[in-house]
């Protein structure tokens, strides 16, 4: 005959200091399990959105990143001519011939100099973005020693907002515009005409062709066709997938470091539901000799002990993800390994991280209660009934 299940929910309300105190400990862990879970999916949030799968990026063979890559003008011509990218209304090729290039600029306030993305940009490549729109001024012209910021650059760096100078590559240039880019990399990035910053910054090459598919389902014989021409010694992806590739190692870094302080910390919220249940079963001996000799069995009394320390955890995961949860609010601001640039990325908070975090609290309240479950349901009934 099992115990209802009222017994356990009214059992924990009675010792509600206890129940708080050990609720709040496994709280603290689901907290930074669930925010450690919620940063790495920011991150890959950010540099996956940033790419478009119908968009292919030509890189150098080897190369890690647009900052690391070479295009020669020669090959960038060859693959033009052999890209299959789609057209644009007025006929012309969507592709973009890109330079990527680092400066460092003062933050506002501290003045704390940070690595800043500085792309070079093509007529085709605004097109290619859909996911970038002005949100003031205008687009820089060609020619012209202009700028346009992504709207983090232009709120966090000195001489980025519109209407103001930034100084780099021994000139001048006006920001003429913010760029709008959501949760994407473009939003940390400074946009500037391509031809103009490769002779400022005597850079005979391009960083990256970047060109709009006209099949998506085509790239495996577009890459073939680029990687096995002779003339050339690049590589071909989709853009999301070299996205991708870029938050790898920065994701693979924040998970073990934040799953080793989980570790640590839900051993210590282990321990505290122990102590609450090896407890709550010293004060409940009598209470345990009566519940056998109304007829309730051994496992009756086993499940109820171990429901009890599932409904401690359950608490414990709820608190804890609505804590979480609140570090939506936040922005973040980090080194992107792959380019050694400022990146701004916020905690994103899914389905499946809820879910995570709720099956860990209860994981952490069934290792914690199972051994006072197992003591309760051994106790033999005349032993327990003299409250010994």
């Amino acid at each position: 005959m099992p115990i209802p299940f009222s017994y356990s929910l009214r059992n924990l309300w009675t010792r509600r200091l206890t129940t708080v105190l050990t609720a709040a400990g496994m709280a603290l862990v689901v907290y930074v399990f669930a925010a450690t879970l919620m940063l790495v999916e920011g991150l890959r949030e950010t540099l996956v959105a940033t790419g478009s799968s119908d968009n292919v990026v030509v890189l150098r063979k080897a190369a890690g990143s647009e900052v690391q890559s070479g295009v020669g003008r020669d090959q960038a011509a060859v693959v033009e001519s052999v890209s299959g990218a789609a057209r644009g209304a007025d006929g012309e090729p969507l592709l973009a011939r890109e330079l990527v290039v680092l400066v460092n600029l003062p933050k506002r306030g501290s003045g704390k100099p940070a690595n800043i993305v500085i792309r070079g940009i093509s007529a085709a490549s605004a097109t290619l973005r859909p996911q970038v729109r002005l949100a003031a001024g205008r687009m820089p012209r060609p020619g012209m020693a202009e700028v346009a910021a992504g709207r983090s650059i232009a709120e966090r760096f000195q001489g980025a907002g519109i209407g103001e100078v930034l100084h780099f590559a021994g000139r001048e240039w006006r920001v003429v515009g913010v760029l709008e880019a959501g949760r994407t990399g473009f939003s940390s990035e400074i946009w500037g005409d391509v031809d103009l910053l490769m002779q400022a910054f005597r850079r005979p090459v391009y960083s990256s062709i970047i060109f709009r598919l006209q099949d998506p389902a085509a790239f495996p014989a577009v890459r073939e066709r680029l990687e096995n021409d002779p003339r050339l010694t690049l590589e071909a992806k989709r853009e999301t997938k070299y996205y991708a590739d870029q938050s790898e190692a920065m994701a693979r870094f924040l998970s073990i470091l934040g799953l080793t302080l989980t570790v640590i910390f839900s051993i210590g919220a282990v321990i505290g539901a122990m102590i609450t249940m090896y407890a709550a079963v010293a004060n409940r001996i009598a209470e345990i000799g009566t519940l056998r000799a109304l007829g309730f069995g051994r496992r009756s009394i086993l499940a109820a002990f171990v429901l009890e320390s599932l409904l401690l955890g359950l608490v414990g995961g709820i608190a804890g993800v609505l804590f979480a949860s609140g570090m939506q609010l936040i922005t973040l601001s980090t080194m992107n390994w792959q380019t050694f640039s400022e990146l701004a990325f916020s905690f994103s908070l899914t389905a499946g991280i809820v879910g995570k975090s709720l099956l860990f609290a209860l994981g952490m309240g069934f290792a914690g209660g199972v051994l006072p479950a197992l003591r309760a349901a051994r106790l033999e009934i005349v032993e327990a009934l003299r409250g010994v």
